[in-house]
């Protein structure tokens, strides 16, 4: 019987805990679930995907190929996805202090004592005292703190003055200490988890922030790659349009058409252009690492050894963008997710200056306690006789014994040096960021409006450039037109080669900078994402 109670009255408490931890633990958004960690040692995700890009030993990508394997692999999205989880983290360790907590203790103790005199109830006092605590402890999101506590005794003796033994005296007590002004409210003690939640939400728009900014480098790296590639085959045609120059002088110094000393300038052409090529082909290689890098093709050696398959063109395709800077200015206030985190960190800097407001006050506390008492006291006819323990669980909660009071108490200090410095710490805060916020401002208008003059720059270059190379190849036309008739030299011919190959690459670096101009466009106004087709879903795993 003495079992069933004690395990009886375990239940009960731990029944009334239930229902508080729900109170004080909303369920929170699926943004901000905690999934469960893998325990022991963490493997880091190998890079992958790459096999469905592999045509004919080449890596073949376009640019949304490029970055669905960027957004898959790259390293400083895996390093800068961690923020999420430590802000999240940060959630759930808010949620804390409105943990309730449990907790029991037993200790028994034995003891024979000598007597010197009969006040004792025996010559030799033997006792045995046994005592079982139970409790629940919890703090409410209001700020009021209650504790549960059953306790139960047994005690046994030989003394011939007690009216029976053992006897089992047991007490269910309930007290709560509620805040009357500071830590008084609701807003004031879920401060820590409002304050997790906006550091969730600003964390989340960093992270959204950093994959825009690196994004745009895997696009800028993309292109240059491009651009590096197209450069190649320009030198090489160059190149070969010195040799053909260089074989024609020849044929004629060998026919006695030419004097011998002219046939050094188709030489050294020759020569020059391929130190062009060289270093041609060397850029591609580099930039082409550079972009490796980026989508992590560079961690796997069969990986890295498969060479790179751009698809896409430099000359844009369809209508050029078009946009003005006012338009593209407030695009950028309303988009970009650097003002989503200003938002939340100023959101942020007024829930900690209310908490610092709360703590100026004085410490004014009302607690109250009530509390039943049993004992295993059977009376018959004035008789008293011992009862088992479910006797005195029974007289327990028959409230017959009961104990309450309440208690009122203050504390006011005259100064409080702390919470004057931790408001000062919060104001000046508010202070900076308001400052922040404003700088973030003008980076972004200076940004903004750099990045439209950008694209209104090389629209204007692409269309400049494709008349410079119209005009630089009918020069060459004309000039191999005049050199075959004998009317100039060879020297004029390898100059307008020289002039065209300086006009290929001006169109195709226009070309390029009009790729890379649109796509700054689009991430200074926070469209990049949107404009390459990603979106971010969920940062709960």
């Amino acid at each position: 019987m003495f079992i069933r109670w004690r395990m009886a009255g375990l239940a009960f408490f731990f029944a009334a805990a239930i229902p508080s931890t729900a109170q004080v633990a909303p369920q929170p958004k699926s943004s901000v679930q905690v999934a469960a960690r893998p325990k022991g040692r963490m493997e880091i995700e190998e890079p992958a995907g790459f096999v469905d890009y592999v045509v004919d030993g080449n890596l073949t990508l376009s640019l949304d190929d490029t970055i669905r394997l960027a957004l898959a692999n790259n390293t400083d999205i895996r390093i800068d996805h961690s923020q999420i989880e430590t802000a999240r983290d940060s959630l759930q360790r808010a949620l804390a202090p409105f943990d309730p907590t449990a907790g029991s203790s037993f200790n028994t103790f034995r003891q024979l004592s000598p007597q010197y005199t009969q006040l004792g109830g025996a010559p030799t006092l033997s006792s045995l005292t046994q005592t079982t605590q139970v409790g629940v402890v919890q703090t409410l999101e209001t700020g009021t703190n209650y504790q549960v506590t059953f306790n139960s005794s047994k005690n046994s003796t030989n003394s011939s003055y007690d009216f029976f033994s053992p006897a089992y005296v047991t007490a269910l007590s309930f007290t709560f200490t509620q805040p009357l002004l500071r830590g008084f409210g609701l807003f004031v003690n879920r401060a820590p988890i409002i304050i997790a939640q906006r550091g969730l939400a600003q964390s989340r728009a960093n992270f959204e922030a950093e994959v825009n900014d690196l994004l745009l480098q895997v696009v800028t790296d993309y292109w240059n790659v491009i651009q590096a590639r197209d450069n190649l085959t320009v030198q090489k045609e160059s190149l070969d349009e010195a040799q053909k120059s260089y074989d024609r002088d020849k044929h004629s110094l060998e026919l006695g058409a030419l004097p011998p000393l002219d046939i050094y300038r188709s030489e050294s052409q020759v020569a020059s252009r391929r130190v062009s090529v060289i270093q041609a082909e060397y850029a591609l290689k580099q930039s082409e690492d550079v972009l490796r890098r980026d989508l992590g093709a560079d961690i796997d050696p069969n990986i890295r050894a498969l060479d790179l398959d751009l698809t896409e063109k430099p000359a844009p395709s369809g209508e050029l963008m078009t946009i003005d800077i006012p338009t593209a200015i407030d695009k950028a206030l309303n988009y970009r997710p650097e003002i989503e985190s200003t938002r939340q960190q100023l959101a942020t800097d007024d829930a900690n200056i209310r908490v610092a407001h709360n703590g100026l006050l004085p410490n004014l506390s009302l607690s109250g306690t009530y509390q039943t008492n049993g004992l295993n006291e059977v009376i018959t006819n004035g008789a008293v006789s011992a009862g088992s323990f479910g006797t005195a669980m029974n007289q327990m909660f028959g409230f017959g014994y009961p104990g309450y009071g309440f208690a009122l108490s203050l504390s006011y200090p005259f100064r409080n040096h702390q919470a004057q410095a931790n408001m000062g710490d919060a104001l000046a805060a508010k202070r900076r960021d308001l400052y922040f916020e404003r700088q973030l401002h003008q980076a972004i208008t200076l940004n903004t409006t750099n990045a439209v003059h950008q694209l209104e720059e090389s629209k204007l270059s692409m269309e400049a450039a494709k008349v410079a190379l119209d005009l630089a190849q009918k020069t060459l036309q004309a000039e191999q037109h005049k050199y075959e008739l004998g009317a100039e030299t060879v020297f004029f011919v390898l100059e307008a080669q020289t002039e065209l190959t300086q006009a290929e690459q001006t169109l195709l670096q226009a070309q390029v900078g009009y790729q890379l101009a649109t796509a700054a466009v689009d991430h200074a106004t926070g469209g990049l994402l949107v404009r390459l087709r990603v979106q971010i879903t969920n940062l709960s795993h």
